[in-house]
């Protein structure tokens, strides 16, 4: 029997669980499709796409040394599906679940719809520890460690269904894909991101647990797994597996520090993705639907001046410059810049939420839309943080050299003042010239936006909405999300920023 292997966010050949079962059924056809109107989404860049198609690229050479050449395609994914099974006497689709945004929710359910009429069996199977259809959350931590704890499965010798031309693997510009130049960018296929696991887990790691904080120092010291845990160029139990060798070897210190808390996040990240898994809706609406007393707005020139670090608070902006040139962020920059924007500008997340998805060259739905709404006091099970982009700024960049270096317009105002300027005894030589004065007043914004969150959380009938979230997505496990889950937000992280 030929079977097709539908790859989508698995971009890789070992530990791949659809790989193997297929291999059992037959001659394999490996198919990757390139869909167009994913492609114009709006959480969609090209900067994304250039990661996936040298991923792409990476992945064709895998294929090839196992025997199955990869196939790439462009259009529907349901017109080429039903041209190739066609063409090739394919009755058999295996692929990986995928917990994707909406749009590739509906495009599944219609590829499904096609299969059952046109009697191709097409099976899913699971990659990670998110689970489908789960009935309850009280069983999830145990189902997520003991896929974790099964081992990675080898690599498949495959045979090929012979006679399909590969197909070539389209440039960002064929897909007429705006331009976004990321200068900096991470690099996608799985041989860069083995190379980062070697080097984090035998040298960079140490420092971890407390260097992720600042972008300063997390740049070097986090994983930068990210990448290649979005698009499956590396498995989740392959790195845990990994992780917990170098555990045994290292017990103890900073490293066993770092280890565990690094082992906590892939749990969390799996945790999140669970969430819209369960509940896709998360994309686009309010989790609670009386988070806010007043609806969030869509202001044109707030939001502009945000995306492009013109806000006139220098440490945030000069957060969201190196995100435009680097496709990535710490976590707690993460947070923060999502919090002043849903809190201090009052903007609504999911206009800011679709712009850092189109940013992060690490995007995953699971992990950005739940936290997105987490950070912007949406969710009504955490306690709202309202970051202060000053207060960050001189926590996390005490000596300016991170704002300096994004913001060069700021060269001539003395520490002292860096991240407040406009207290700046000469700024009037800087502010709305080289520089722009700030947009809003960050302790009156700060304090309308708790005024308003916190009405609403008094309400009648506002505790009990929260308690039904509680249950449906908090998790169980006191070491991932704790006991009491509205009280640990900071631990969480915005988009896999490992």
């Amino acid at each position: 029997m030929n079977v097709l292997v539908w790859f989508k966010r698995d971009l890789r050949v070992h530990d791949h669980p659809a790989l193997v079962l297929a291999a059992g059924i037959g001659s394999v056809l490996p198919v990757y499709v390139v869909e167009p109107e994913l492609w114009l989404q709006p959480d969609a860049s090209s900067r994304q796409w250039e990661v996936v198609a040298e991923s792409l690229v990476d992945l064709r050479e895998q294929m090839a040394w196992i025997g199955a050449p990869l196939v790439v395609r462009v259009g529907d994914a349901v017109t080429v599906l039903a041209g190739l099974c066609k063409r090739h006497a394919i009755t058999r689709i295996v692929s990986h679940e995928e917990t994707g945004n909406l749009w590739t929710y509906a495009r599944d359910r219609r590829v499904a719809a096609w299969a059952r009429s046109e009697g191709i069996e097409w099976t899913e199977v699971p990659q990670s520890g998110v689970v489908r259809r789960l009935p309850t959350r009280d069983i999830w931590a145990a189902s997520r460690d003991g896929f974790m704890g099964q081992p990675a499965l080898p690599t498949p010798a495959l045979r090929a269904v012979e006679g399909v031309e590969p197909g070539l693997i389209p440039s960002a510009r064929a897909l007429k894909l705006a331009p976004d130049p990321c200068p900096h960018r991470q690099l996608g296929g799985r041989a860069r991101g083995l190379e980062l696991v070697d080097s984090f887990l035998s040298r960079r790691g140490e420092p971890y647990r407390v260097a992720m904080s600042s972008p300063l120092t997390a740049e070097r010291a986090c994983s930068r797994l990210s990448p290649h845990f979005a698009l499956g160029t590396l498995s989740i139990r392959e790195v845990v597996q990994a992780t917990a060798v170098r555990q045994s070897d290292r017990p103890g210190g900073k490293w066993g520090g770092s280890l565990s808390s690094f082992q906590s996040r892939l749990a969390w990240r799996d945790h999140f993705i669970q969430k819209l898994e369960d509940q896709p809706s998360i994309e686009t609406r309010d989790l609670h639907p009386i988070a806010v007393t007043r609806p969030r707005e869509v202001d044109a020139t707030r939001l502009s001046a945000w995306e492009n670090g013109e806000t006139g608070l220098p440490f945030l902006d000069a957060c969201m410059r190196y995100l435009r040139a680097t496709g990535w962020l710490n976590f707690r920059m993460r947070a923060m810049v999502i919090s002043v924007a849903s809190y201090h500008l009052w903007l609504d997340w999911r206009a800011t939420g679709a712009h850092l998805a189109r940013m992060f060259t690490d995007y995953e739905p699971g992990i950005h839309w739940p936290q997105v709404q987490m950070q912007s006091g949406t969710t009504g099970i955490n306690i709202p943080r309202i970051y202060n982009p000053v207060k960050q700024g001189l926590d996390q960049d005490p000596t300016g050299v991170f704002t300096r270096r994004w913001l060069p317009e700021l060269g001539a105002v003395p520490d002292a003042f860096l991240q407040e300027p406009w207290l700046w005894p000469e700024a009037r030589r800087l502010l709305g010239h080289r520089y722009p004065e700030p947009i809003i007043d960050i302790a009156s914004a700060a304090r309308e936006a708790r005024d308003r969150i916190w009405t609403a959380r008094r309400s009648t009938g506002f505790a009990e909405v929260a308690a039904g979230f509680v249950q449906r997505h908090a998790s169980r496990a006191g070491n991932r999300e704790g006991r009491r889950p509205v009280r640990k937000p900071a631990s969480a992280q915005l988009t896999l920023p490992f």
